[in-house]
C-alpha cells in the first residue's frame, strides 16, 4: 500500500519548517508534494519525504545554488550526496580565499600601499613583429575565464599544423573590461605560419566557435613578467596597474588592448616559474619618434 499521506502543516511540523518554505520548495523543483487535490490546491506529502525537507534546508543555509542542491538531494546514495557537497563547500573555499586577498589587495590600495605593491614589479619594452593570428572570442566573465582560456587555446593549437604551424606565443586580449560583472570580450589568439592556410582552416571551421583570422602590425609593448601564483585573481590586477603607471610616468599611451602573452608550458610550472607577460601595446609621444 502507498505510505499514508500528511497535510501540509503537519508535515511542515514534522520537518521543522513553514508551509510558506515548502511552498517555495515546490515551486523551485526542489520538494514536490506527493498529491495536489485539483479542487482545494491542498498539499499532501509522505512521511518518507521529511528527510530531504530538512536536507534542503540545510543545503540552503548554504548559500547553494538551486542547481547544486538538487545534483546533491537527486542522488540515490549517501556516499553521493557527501562527495558532491564536498566538491561545492570546495568551491566555495576557493572563491572566499579570493576574496580574502582581493580585500588584502584594496586595503593596500586605499591605504595608500600602492608603490609598494607595483614596485616588485619590472616594466620594460619590446618589440614583437608583425604576425597572422588564428582567434577565438568570447564574451565571459572573471570566473568562466580560466576554464576558457585553456579550452579556446587549446582548440587553435590543435588547428594550427594545418595554417602552417605556431610561429609565436599564444596570448589573450581584453577589448574590454572582463569581472564579476563585465563579460569582455576576450580573444584568445595563436600566431601562425600561412595566412591563406590560416583562412581556409577557419572557413571550414564556420562560425561555431567564434574564429577569426586576422593579421596584427608590428608591435611595441610595455609589459611585465609574473609567475603562475600572480596569474591568479587579483594578483594579475596589480600587474595590470602597474604596467600602466610605468606608462603614465613615461608619458605613453595604450594602442590597443591589453593582454596576456603565456610564453611557459602551464602544466610543467611550479606556482613561482614565469609562465606570462602582461602587456600594453603602446604609442609613443610624437617627439620621440
Amino acid at each position: 500500500m502507498d505510505e499514508e499521506l500528511i497535510g501540509i502543516g503537519a508535515f511542515a511540523a514534522r520537518a521543522r519548517l513553514s508551509a510558506k518554505a515548502l511552498r517555495l520548495y515546490d515551486r523551485l523543483g526542489l520538494l514536490a508534494p506527493a498529491r495536489v487535490d485539483e479542487t482545494t490546491g491542498y498539499r499532501s506529502y509522505r512521511a518518507g519525504q521529511v528527510e530531504r525537507a530538512r536536507l534542503v534546508a540545510l543545503l540552503r543555509q548554504l548559500d547553494m545554488p538551486l542547481a547544486r542542491i538538487a545534483e546533491v538531494v537527486d542522488a540515490d546514495d549517501g556516499a553521493v550526496m557527501a562527495e558532491r557537497l564536498a566538491a561545492y563547500w570546495a568551491d566555495v573555499e576557493a572563491r572566499h580565499a579570493a576574496r580574502r586577498t582581493l580585500a588584502e589587495y584594496l586595503r593596500g590600495r586605499l591605504s595608500g600601499r600602492s608603490s609598494e605593491m607595483y614596485g616588485k614589479f619590472v616594466v620594460e619594452t619590446v618589440d614583437v613583429p608583425g604576425q597572422v593570428l588564428i582567434t577565438e572570442s568570447r564574451h565571459t566573465l572573471a570566473d568562466e575565464l580560466p576554464t576558457w582560456i585553456g579550452a579556446a587555446l587549446g582548440r587553435l593549437e590543435a588547428g594550427a599544423p594545418e595554417c602552417g604551424g605556431v610561429t609565436g606565443a599564444p596570448f589573450v586580449a581584453y577589448h574590454a573590461e572582463v569581472s564579476m560583472e563585465s563579460d569582455g570580450p576576450a580573444e584568445a589568439c595563436l600566431p601562425v605560419a600561412d595566412e591563406a592556410a590560416a583562412r581556409e582552416w577557419a572557413e571550414r571551421r564556420g562560425r561555431s566557435w567564434e574564429t577569426t583570422v586576422r593579421v596584427e602590425p608590428a608591435r611595441r609593448l610595455a609589459c611585465t613578467r609574473i609567475t603562475k601564483a600572480q596569474v591568479a585573481h587579483p594578483q594579475i590586477l596589480a600587474a595590470f596597474e602597474a604596467v600602466e603607471q610605468w606608462m603614465a610616468a613615461e608619458g605613453l599611451t595604450a594602442a590597443g588592448p591589453c593582454r596576456e602573452v603565456y610564453f611557459a608550458d602551464w602544466s610543467a610550472a611550479g606556482p613561482e616559474d614565469p609562465v606570462c607577460d602582461v602587456a600594453f601595446p603602446v604609442a609613443f609621444p610624437e617627439a620621440s619618434r
